[in-house]
C-alpha cells in the first residue's frame, strides 16, 4: 500500500461508484465491503486510519453483557455473531479471551452465572466455549489480589480480544487488496451537488497542499464523531445528531494484574462498567463515560476520571498500584446517537444509525466495534439502493482478512502482522533487530515496513498506530521518537526541517498521554 501510487488513481479516475469519507472502524469496513462487490470505492481519512475512536478502544470484541441488562438482545446476538465471523476472519489479530466477573453476594454468582449461560447461547455455532461458576478459591487463582472479602465466588466467560488500530490498517490493507483506493490526510472541505444531489467531494491534501475533486455516483459519512461537521456541508440546519461520550483507561506493568485472564467488573458508580485486560504484556483498565460537549480529535482524560479508575480498579484487586505507575493513559470519543430527552451517556443506546440527508448524502454513526462490518454490509446495500449501482452480494462474512493465517503463533511478538511476519523477519535478519528502545518490543524493522507498507506518514503513525508504543508506555515511546524520525526521514527524503517538525508535533500529543 504506496501512498503515491493510491493519489495516482484519485488523480486518474473520473468517476468513483462509491466515495466514503472516513477511515476509522466503519469507513475501513465499508470500503473493503464495496470494493469486494465491485464498486470502484475511494476512501478519504483527514488524518491517518484510525486515528480517532478506532484506535482507543478498550480491546475487546465483544456482545456486551451489560446491553443484556438494558434487554437489548437483538445488539448482544448481532454482536456475538459479528464477533464469531472477526475471529474466523482475522485470526492473526482477535482470540478468544477468558474473562472473570467476581461475586461478592451469593446471588450475584446465580444471576450472573445464569445471564451468562444466556449470553452463550445467543451466540449459537459462533461459541467461543461455555461459560463457569467458579468457587471462591478458582477465582482468586485467575484473578491474583483480588480482595477475598465477602468474596462469594465468580463467573467466568469468553469474548474476544484484538489490537484496533492494527484492525484498522488490516481494513485498509484489505480494502486497498481488493482494489480500492485509500488515503489517509485527505480532508474533504466540500462536497460537490448536481441539481441539489451531493455528487462528489472536494479535496485537500494535508501533506502537500495539492487540491482535487472526486465525483462519485454515492458519497458516505462515516465521520464517526464528526458526522455532523460533514453532514452541515450538505443541510447546515439540521440539529447536532451524536453525542460524543469520552471514556478514557490506564495503561500499567502486568505486576499489577498478573496472568493470562481479565477481569470484568459489571457496576461502576456510574452505571457502567469496568475491565482489566492484557494488552501486548501489559494492562489495560478502564473505561469511563463522560459526556463531553465538543468532540475533539486529541481528547485529553480528566483529573476525576484517572482517580475513578484507579480507584475502582484498587476496590478489587490489591496489587499496591499507584498513580505513579501509570505508564500511559489515552482517551477516546464514542459517537452516540442522540435520544430526546435522555442526557446521560452511559444509558444512550450502542445501536448504529443510517439516513439519508437532503442532498442524498448517506450517513452513519453509533454502532461499536464488533459489528463494523455488519455496519459496513447495511450502509453499503443502502449505497446501492441510493445510488441504482447494480446490486452484487456481500462478500465479507467469510472473507479473510489481510494477513490472515490457519495457524497463528501468539507467543510470536509478530504475529499480529500475520503473513506480512515473515517479510519483516527478513527485515530483522538484514541488520534491522535493533529494539527502538529497550522498554518496548519494537525493532527498526517495523519501522522501515511501516513507512513502506503501511502508509505511516508521520512519526505519530509508527508510535501510536502501526506499533502501539504511545499507549503501552508514553515516556518510552517519546525517548524513542528521535530515532523514529531519523528513519523515516531518510525513508520519505525528507529533511531536518521536517524531522524536527515531526517531533514537535509527536512530543505536543505524546504529553498528553503522560500522566503528571
Amino acid at each position: 500500500m504506496n501512498r503515491s501510487q493510491q493519489i495516482q488513481q484519485l488523480k486518474t479516475t473520473d468517476l468513483w461508484d462509491i466515495i466514503i469519507i472516513g477511515g476509522g472502524a466503519t469507513g475501513l469496513g465499508a470500503a473493503v465491503d464495496a470494493a469486494a462487490r465491485g464498486y470502484k470505492t475511494l476512501l478519504l481519512e483527514q488524518y491517518d486510519f484510525g486515528k480517532g475512536t478506532s484506535s482507543r478502544s478498550t480491546k475487546l470484541i465483544h456482545g456486551g453483557v451489560r446491553y443484556m441488562q438494558q434487554g437489548n438482545f437483538r445488539l448482544v446476538r448481532d454482536a456475538l455473531r459479528e464477533r464469531g465471523l472477526l475471529l474466523k476472519n482475522a485470526p492473526h489479530i482477535a482470540h478468544p479471551l477468558k474473562l472473570v466477573l467476581p461475586a461478592y453476594r451469593w446471588w450475584e454468582k446465580l444471576y450472573y452465572g445464569l445471564g451468562l449461560k444466556v449470553y452463550n447461547f445467543l451466540s449459537a455455532k459462533l461459541s467461543l466455549g461455555p461459560s463457569e461458576i467458579l468457587s471462591i478459591k478458582k477465582t482468586q487463582t485467575y484473578i491474583k489480589g483480588l480482595d477475598g472479602k465477602k468474596l462469594s465466588g465468580g463467573v467466568a466467560y469468553f469474548d474476544g480480544q484484538f489490537d484496533d488500530a492494527r484492525l484498522c490498517i488490516s481494513l485498509a490493507l484489505t480494502a486497498a487488496d481488493v482494489s480500492a483506493t485509500v488515503l489517509n490526510y485527505c480532508k474533504v472541505t466540500g462536497l460537490m451537488h448536481d441539481l441539489g444531489r451531493v455528487k462528489g467531494v472536494r479535496i485537500k491534501d494535508c501533506l502537500t497542499n495539492e487540491e482535487y475533486e472526486a465525483r462519485g455516483t454515492v458519497v458516505v459519512n462515516a465521520t464517526g464523531v464528526f458526522v455532523d461537521d460533514v453532514l452541515k456541508m450538505d443541510d447546515d440546519g439540521l440539529e447536532r445528531s451524536v453525542t460524543p461520550s469520552q471514556g478514557i483507561h490506564i495503561v500499567v506493568d502486568k505486576k499489577f494484574f498478573p496472568g493470562e485472564q481479565a477481569l470484568f467488573i459489571p457496576r461502576t458508580d456510574d452505571g457502567r462498567v469496568l475491565f482489566a485486560v492484557p494488552f501486548h504484556d501489559k494492562v489495560i483498565i478502564g473505561t469511563t463515560d463522560t459526556s463531553v460537549e465538543a468532540a475533539e480529535i486529541e481528547p485529553k482524560a480528566l483529573e476525576e476520571e484517572v482517580e475513578f479508575v484507579i480507584n475502582h480498579f484498587k476496590r478489587y484487586v490489591q496489587t499496591g498500584l499507584q498513580r505513579s505507575d501509570v505508564k500511559s493513559v489515552f482517551a477516546g470519543l464514542r459517537p452516540l446517537v442522540k435520544v430526546p430527552g435522555q442526557k446521560k451517556t452511559a444509558v444512550l443506546p450502542r445501536d448504529h444509525t443510517i439516513w439519508v440527508s437532503k442532498g442524498g448524502m448517506i450517513n452513519i454513526s453509533g454502532g461499536k466495534w464488533t459489528t463494523y462490518r455488519k455496519m459496513a454490509q447495511e450502509v453499503i446495500l443502502k449505497a446501492h439502493y441510493e445510488g441504482g449501482l447494480a446490486y452484487t452480494r456481500c462478500q465479507t462474512e467469510t472473507m479473510k482478512l489481510h494477513g490472515w493465517m490457519k495457524k497463528v503463533d501468539f507467543d510470536d511478538p509478530l504475529h499480529y502482522y500475520g503473513s506480512d511476519a515473515a517479510a519483516i523477519r527478513f527485515l530483522q535478519h538484514q541488520g534491522y533487530s535493533q529494539l527502538i528502545h529497550p522498554d518496548l518490543p519494537y525493532t527498526v524493522a517495523e519501522v522501515f515496513w511501516a513507512v513502506g507498507n503501511e502508509m505511516a506518514m508521520t512519526v505519530e503513525d509508527v508510535l501510536s498506530r502501526r506499533t502501539r508504543a504511545l499507549i503501552l508506555d508514553a515516556k518510552a515511546a517519546i525517548a524513542a521518537a528521535p530515532l523514529v524520525a531519523d528513519i523515516m526521514m531518510k525513508e520519505l527524503n525528507k529533511d531536518e526541517q521536517w524531522k524536527q517538525q515531526q517531533l514537535n508535533d509527536f512530543y505536543k500529543v505524546a504529553e498528553g498521554y503522560v500522566l503528571r
